[in-house]
């Protein structure tokens, strides 16, 4: 039953209490807003569809940003992005409290990203924003009374993926343009193994079996270990290397992988336009479809979880695929 009375000088509070609900209670500037809000609360009890709004007016979407970077990123892998993120968050809605976050206002931060940032880099965002809403609502027990916002906003579609071939010719002349052994071996073993850059550099010795060609990444972007094999150009690759019982396999970081092959492909090098070293992965997926790997072979070895995705990394040429057809 709903109590609207007067506190004050232009405060009125309204009450409702139900049998089997938690006595709701709140202060309103006028009293037909106090009653507007009572009859509201009364009638979700009646249906059986009311969810306390309490707890979600008093958070600050602030909070709940700072709460995830303290207590869910530092589990995550990719936290540095991450971090960046949030704080492009925490600028847009940290003020805001979470009962009144709407679509329309995430729509809104959508539309005016878009005007700064690629699409992909805004998805990253929204996929951000709706992991910590989700963390609210199922992980630290604040209760929406609606969907997740983030749920009923449109992304923007991505871009068209990347597909560059790296040609067998522009390969061979990046490997004989850099003086590095191990830039040449890294290189090489991108393209035979189709190992993302980061997976390349965290590869240890301890997990290289040599004489059963097997490579183990206990630790991969998707959280799944996987067991790569090793064709014989990634084993003559690390035979070139000086091999040791444990320890990386490689001295350079990530980055500075990149920035050396990177300088490798300058026009006054090899001359290879055009490339990142991501692009390695794009060609080493290519390549095993193209030995004739089943779907969920090369899957296994390069650790895509969906066929989307798969497809993304693979360009098969048509005129292979003419020799196919015969």
């Amino acid at each position: 039953m709903a109590n609207i009375r007067k506190r004050g000088p232009g405060q009125w509070q309204a009450q409702v209490r139900k049998r089997g609900y938690p006595t709701q209670t709140k202060t309103f500037g006028s009293e037909q807003d106090a009653l507007d809000w009572a009859t509201v609360i009364e009638a979700e009890m009646i249906r059986r569809v009311f969810v306390s709004r309490s707890e979600a007016e008093a958070t600050l979407i602030r909070d709940l940003l700072q709460r995830y970077e303290s207590e869910v990123l530092p589990t995550k892998r990719g936290r540095a992005s991450d971090r960046s993120r949030l704080k492009t968050l925490n600028h847009a809605f940290g003020t805001f409290r979470l009962a009144s976050l709407t679509s329309a206002q995430i729509a809104r931060f959508r539309d005016q990203r878009l005007q700064v940032v690629g699409p992909q880099t805004v998805v990253h965002e929204l996929n951000l924003l709706n992991r910590v809403l989700r963390a609210a609502t199922m992980d630290w027990g604040i209760a929406l009374p609606t969907a997740l916002p983030t749920s009923l906003v449109r992304k923007p579609k991505k871009p068209r993926g990347r597909d560059r071939r790296v040609t067998e010719e522009e390969i061979q002349r990046i490997l004989a343009a850099t003086e590095s052994t191990e830039l040449r071996a890294v290189v090489t073993i991108a393209v035979e193994t189709a190992m993302r850059r980061n997976e390349i550099t965290s590869l240890a010795w301890e997990h290289v079996d040599l004489k059963r060609k097997i490579a183990h990444l206990p630790k991969t972007k998707t959280d799944t270990p996987r067991k790569v094999p090793l064709s014989s150009a990634a084993m003559a690759a690390l035979q070139s290397l000086q091999a040791r019982s444990e320890g990386p396999v490689f001295t350079m970081r990530a980055e500075s992988m990149s920035q050396a092959f990177e300088r490798s492909c300058e026009p006054h090098r090899a001359n290879v336009a055009n490339v990142r070293f991501h692009d390695l992965r794009h060609e080493a997926t290519s390549r095993l479809f193209e030995r004739g790997l089943s779907v969920m072979e090369v899957a296994a070895i390069t650790g895509h979880k969906t066929l989307e995705m798969l497809k993304r990394y693979t360009h098969l040429r048509a005129e292979d695929l003419v020799k196919k057809l015969g």
